[in-house]
């Protein structure tokens, strides 16, 4: 009887030796290549594991996920983002709301200037919903409400029926005369009622898709996607956050049982807005592939006493990853406490660093991930940072009753960060992604509030439960992280 051993001997013996001499050649010019492009030491170590690990099939995952497409993808979109603001100028300044500012803040809030070149704009109305029912009705409303404009992007839309309720709703404003624009992309979306949309578009609404694969076009990258939720409504509201559209994000029951996310929704009324339907107007411009240059929404009046807001997309298209930095600065800066949720929790060396030295220097440092995670390897490659973390002083919770998604990042008790965002490589380095820096005392004590209601549905990992784990718990933390930048 043969051994599993044996089996792959025969199998190799079937195949010509001139075969297996191109394969190998191939292996070895597809690691050059790999080697060539320098992402990173980590994410370079990975794909060359992978490579060799997995054959055959290693190799089209590189060619296809980190195509040299790549690059060109990353010029466009600094072009269509550079082509809007010249186009509309610079912002006034946010210097209104900075008084009120330690100087720390001020710093943090400067980083976010230079980074994303989007002024801060003061007087705004913040608010936040957390509950999925409560943040569906917010969109459904906010959307029936709207006068002139509405422009919505998304990286997920389901093919359910919340998904096909958002469509219809939207074509239903178009038909009315509103200005509907909808852009999704391609691979989170997939699968996206094709039908409601045609009939969008056949109610006088325009739909774009970001990056659609094809391998015949020149500006594709199956590896690049747009992970923003943004909502406009007559460039006054907005809404952004983690929430997609989908059964699991509304709280909808139908026939098929729908596991329930746990995610938060941030609405901003005000100067902000206009910033969000900036950004909008360059992905639309980048998707488009034309000269098509939106108008810009009448930017609202500024409210007195209002919270004082940053806008800040980030992306690959960037040469220093605005939400990587914004992180690192939050945490760095962190006087007396830095709570952070995250679904998926992957930080980068220098982030992780920064966490731990947070925590030695007494701040009070909190991370909340959910206890089962959708994407299966990712769970045990957060784990993997656990033992660091906690032996440092920080304290790490599970949440339990539904699967975690939302991102935010409160420091102080003083301002805080929502966006689509996570703490992972793939936020850090290829998702085209977009955040809020709220600087207001008192929305900075509604998201912690928030953040205490989820741990006390949460599970502490202690150390005694971290030395509980067994050999094979570890060992499989261990690959999965390995593993992590590819994911």
């Amino acid at each position: 009887m043969l051994t599993p051993i044996g089996h792959v001997a025969q199998i190799f013996e079937r195949i010509p030796f001139w075969a297996l001499l191109v394969y190998d050649l191939l292996v070895l010019a597809v690691i050059a290549l790999a080697i060539v492009r320098r992402r990173g030491f980590a994410s370079t170590l990975a794909w060359i594991f992978a490579i060799i690990a997995l054959p055959g099939a290693g190799v089209v995952a590189y060619l296809l996920l980190a195509n040299p497409h790549v690059a060109r993808t990353r010029r466009a979109k600094r072009r269509a983002t550079l082509k809007v603001r010249q186009r509309r100028g610079r912002g006034a300044s946010g210097a209104a709301g900075e008084g009120r500012l330690t100087p720390a803040e001020r710093s943090v809030l400067r980083l976010a200037e230079r980074l994303s070149d989007i002024a801060p704009e003061a007087g705004n109305r913040v608010s936040l919903a957390s509950s999925n029912e409560e943040a569906s009705l917010r969109v459904t409303e906010g959307i029936a409400a709207a006068r002139r404009s509405i422009w919505a992007e998304y990286y997920m839309v389901k093919n359910d029926t919340t998904g096909r309720q958002f469509l219809d709703l939207l074509a239903r404003r178009a038909r009315e005369g509103l200005d509907v624009r909808f852009l999704y992309d391609a691979v989170g979306s997939w699968g996206i009622d094709a039908g409601a949309l045609e009939t969008l578009r056949k109610a006088g609404g325009h739909v774009e898709v970001f990056l659609p694969i094809n391998p015949l076009r020149r500006r594709w990258a199956v590896h690049l996607r747009n992970h923003r939720k943004i909502l406009v409504l007559d460039g006054a509201v907005a809404m952004t956050g983690g929430m997609n559209i989908g059964d699991e994000y509304s709280g909808h029951r139908g026939r098929r049982a729908v596991r329930a996310w746990r995610d938060t929704l941030l609405v901003l009324e005000g100067p902000a807005a206009g910033a969000l339907a900036e950004v909008f107007a360059e992905d639309w411009s980048f998707a488009t592939g034309t000269e098509e240059i939106l108008d810009a929404p009448r930017q609202a009046e500024a409210e007195s006493g209002g919270s004082l807001v940053s806008i800040l997309p980030s992306g690959p298209d960037q040469e220093a990853n605005a939400a990587r930095l914004a992180y690192f600065a939050g945490i760095t800066s962190a006087v007396s406490r830095c709570w952070i949720a995250s679904p998926y929790f992957i930080p980068d060396g220098p982030t992780n660093r920064a966490l731990v030295t947070a925590a030695l220097r007494g701040v009070d440092v909190r991370i909340l991930l959910p206890e089962k995670n959708d994407v299966t390897l990712m769970g045990p490659a957060g784990r993997s940072y656990y033992n660091a973390l906690v032996k440092a002083g920080a304290r790490i919770f599970e949440y339990r009753p539904a699967m975690l998604h939302s991102k935010s990042m409160s420091v102080d008790g003083r301002w805080c960060l929502i966006g689509s965002a996570n703490v992972d490589v793939r936020s850090f380095w290829l998702n085209f992604e977009i955040s809020a820096l709220i600087f207001d005392t008192k929305f900075a004590a509604a998201v912690e509030s928030q953040f205490e209601r989820d741990l006390a549905q949460s599970r502490e990992i202690t150390p005694e439960i971290l030395s509980a784990r067994g050999v094979w718990a570890a060992l499989g933390e261990g690959v999965a992280r390995l593993m992590s930048p590819l994911l």
